[in-house]
């Protein structure tokens, strides 16, 4: 009887995709506790890297899985689907071939996902993962396109579409409104800027005058500068903040 070597498991996810797809640490934990049932295979260690970008500096847990399978305490990988390794095609790539040449394996829970070993007989299969993972990542910015469309559309019409409001205004039932007390300051402020005032005699006249942030805190030359970089934006696209 053959005993396949054990394998370690590799968990990521970022806070952005998470929330996009769902494919949350305990959705790939009980996928691959699943395969590894199915294909009679051991898993000896977890590994997992969250919240993390795509960055390859920023993977600790990556780092883990390439050390088990270099020091022969497991014969490979097993991730939920490819697009945990990265979502960029080339990451992706990049990766397997370590594992590769370090002897060991790759393997996905993803029924499209097999057969992932690069075969000098066979370069359909490269050329198939190759072709789904760019599909992945199409799909995937064309998701996020539609988002930021969607979310300037609504900025365009006059909604409250994301991000912070800007001083002077605040978002009610998802409409930006004016803030009267907020609009005095503004007022106030560039008024001060129009009299030459640096933004260090700005925030320290509003801050004698009892005039607050928006959240409530005391001015600085960094916050005077920021509201006033975003009324010279404003401006420049036609849509001036001031009252």
């Amino acid at each position: 009887m053959i005993t396949l070597p054990p394998l370690v498991a590799y968990l990521r996810v970022s806070t952005d995709r998470q929330a996009e797809d769902g494919y949350g640490l305990d959705v790939q934990t009980e996928a691959i506790k699943t395969w590894a049932k199915e294909q009679k295979r051991r898993i000896v260690a977890w590994y997992r890297d969250e919240g993390i970008s795509g960055a390859l500096l920023a993977r600790e847990g990556w780092m883990d899985v390439e050390d088990a399978i270099s020091g022969k305490r497991a014969g490979g990988v097993i991730v939920y689907k490819l697009d945990r390794l990265a979502r960029d095609t080339m990451v992706q790539e990049t990766l397997m071939q370590s594992v590769w040449k370090l002897g060991g394996e790759v393997y996905s829970t993803s029924s499209t996902e097999t057969n992932l070993r690069d075969d000098p007989e066979d370069p359909s299969r490269k050329l198939i993962r190759t072709i789904m993972g760019a599909v992945n990542t199409y799909e995937r910015d064309m998701i996020a396109l539609r988002m930021r469309r969607g979310r300037r559309l609504k900025a365009n019409r006059g909604g409250f579409a994301y991000g912070s409001p800007a001083f002077g205004q605040r978002s009610v039932n998802k409409q930006l409104v004016k803030d009267p007390t907020e609009q005095a300051t503004l007022r106030r402020l560039v008024e001060l800027h129009t009299q030459d005032f640096s933004t260090r005699q700005i925030a320290a006249a509003l801050n004698a005058e009892g005039r607050t942030t928006k959240r409530g805190k005391q001015w600085t030359s960094a916050g005077v500068s920021d509201v006033l970089r975003r009324q010279a934006t404003g401006r420049h696209r036609g849509k001036a903040m001031t009252p």
